[in-house]
């Protein structure tokens, strides 16, 4: 079976859209695959087609949106050669175009209808990138695991607020806001 085929693509695109909206709902433990499947208009041969079990489909579908946050968080890094906070201009930041355009994803995961353990994988790739740039620091005082942790904590702190706010905040007001808070000096 080819992923890139469109009959393959489609039918994952629907189980994943499918899977949200019932989270919205309800916990995902108490989400069928049968509610999956007549929520996608698909059969659970389908279903079993491509998934083992609902956890596996919440996993894909998050592994997907963990890489495009991955080239949001990238992006700013792609026009310089040598990277300086005080220097950050807030419209090459990415990261709140992720969350925006994944709105429905983050209100889930942010909510109290899926297991803990998925904010948790969040908190984890946030740390992967930043410990990722942090590794060229040479601060042998500084723990990368504790710094790391720290930053990303501000981070979905940040996102955690916004999401307060129902996303109601613009794009460019966290892009600015983020960019005032990284080069705040008290």
């Amino acid at each position: 079976m080819n992923r890139n085929d469109l009959r393959v693509v489609k039918t994952k695109q629907a189980l994943h859209n499918a899977l949200l909206t019932l989270l919205s709902e309800k916990p995902l433990e108490s989400i069928s695959i049968a509610e999956i499947c007549r929520e996608a208009k698909v059969n659970r041969g389908t279903f079993y087609l491509h998934y083992e079990q609902k956890e596996k489909l919440f996993e894909e579908y998050f592994q997907e949106i963990m890489a495009d946050l991955n080239n949001s968080y990238e992006e700013p890094y792609r026009a310089v050669t040598n990277f300086n906070k005080d220097e950050l201009d807030p419209n090459t930041v990415r990261i709140f175009h992720h969350i925006e355009r994944f709105k429905m994803f983050y209100r889930i995961v942010f909510s109290k209808n899926v297991p803990l353990t998925y904010y948790y994988m969040l908190f984890e790739e946030i740390q992967a990138l930043l410990k990722r740039d942090l590794a060229q620091n040479k601060n042998t005082e500084l723990s990368l695991d504790f710094y790391s942790a720290y930053q990303a904590n501000a981070i979905i702190g940040i996102i955690l607020e916004w999401y307060r706010h129902d996303f109601t905040e613009s794009v460019s007001t966290l892009n600015e806001q983020l960019v005032t808070i990284l080069k705040f000096k008290p």
